[in-house]
């Protein structure tokens, strides 16, 4: 349970003083309170089991209500049911009714839409990974534009694009708007504008952590932008990685940053009600296959 304050800082940790030092001796995890049984976790804590159930309702509760799947309000009732009686979880809606709370940002391809629930949500950020190459940065452009099309596919309003390596490549998002078949078809004065996408560069972690943390909330304020995206959100940490002298502790530096990072980026994305969009490129890393010498024939 040492993972539990880091997963959920507020968490009331007090009223469960005499649940938390067992959990911890027979290394029971936040994960483990969320996905096994409570009868196992009681059985390997010797705990008692309606103990165990009410802790692993009260972190489902804040759970859900830190992800927003549902209100801090019904997150304590749900919470303050005795501990043996029976409700319903709120994480077992269907992905329609979910996707009915929020606003979302056509992806402009209606098989793609159905499956997202609609399209990228406001308030969640989004993360789109793969290989340098697979058109991560050209899927990102596109939302740059479609963010100020009208509903049902846009919400006409403004983007920002956070750039970690390269500048904002406004030829290509030029000749988007002159060949995708949905932006060529509208008439001049519907068609998304590039003066309505803002531009910011963090070329080092250092410049990073001070736009994003002073810049970017005026400029959401000032211009009701609807789509961050960040591209690409780990390119400053590798620079970073690469050039410390411990492996291991670049890794676990890293790996925090990144966790705080999130949750600033959440905060963000809930207080302004815009969308947060981030490319994270992924590589593969094959060790060769040991080659056997042919055998030899006897003499």
């Amino acid at each position: 349970m040492t993972d539990l304050l880091y997963t959920l800082p507020s968490f009331p940790t007090k009223l469960y003083t005499h649940l938390i030092p067992s959990l911890e001796k027979n290394l029971i995890t936040t994960t483990d309170l969320l996905t096994l049984d409570p009868l196992e976790i009681a059985k390997r804590a010797q705990l008692p089991l309606l103990d165990v159930r009410r802790l692993a309702n009260h972190v489902l509760a804040s759970l859900q209500s830190q992800l927003g799947v549902v209100d801090g309000k019904e997150a304590l009732r749900k919470y303050e049911h005795p501990p043996g009686e029976q409700y319903t979880s709120s994480l077992k809606q269907s992905g329609s009714k979910l996707a009915s709370k929020w606003s979302a940002i056509s992806t402009l391809d209606p098989v793609l839409d159905s499956a997202l629930g609609g399209g990228i949500p406001t308030t969640y950020i989004t993360e789109i990974t793969g290989e340098s190459g697979a058109g991560k940065t050209q899927f990102l452009l596109s939302l740059l534009l479609t963010t100020q099309l009208p509903p049902p596919h846009g919400l006409s309003r403004p983007a920002v694009y956070i750039s970690t390596e390269h500048p904002l490549p406004t030829t290509r998002l030029t000749q988007l708007l002159d060949t995708h078949p949905h932006f060529s078809s509208l008439p001049p004065q519907k068609r998304p504008s590039l003066t309505r996408i803002f531009s910011i560069q963090t070329p080092d972690l250092e410049s990073q952590d001070h736009i994003l943390t002073y810049q970017l909330p005026v400029l959401l304020a000032r211009h009701n932008i609807a789509l961050i995206v960040i591209d690409s959100i780990a390119a400053n940490y590798r620079a970073e990685r690469s050039s410390a002298s411990t492996a291991g502790a670049a890794l676990g530096l890293r790996s925090t940053q990144l966790v705080q990072l999130g949750h600033q980026l959440r905060s963000l994305a809930r207080e302004y009600d815009c969308a947060v969009v981030v490319s994270n490129q992924v590589a593969d890393r094959f060790t060769p296959i040991p080659t056997s010498s042919p055998p030899q024939r006897p003499p």
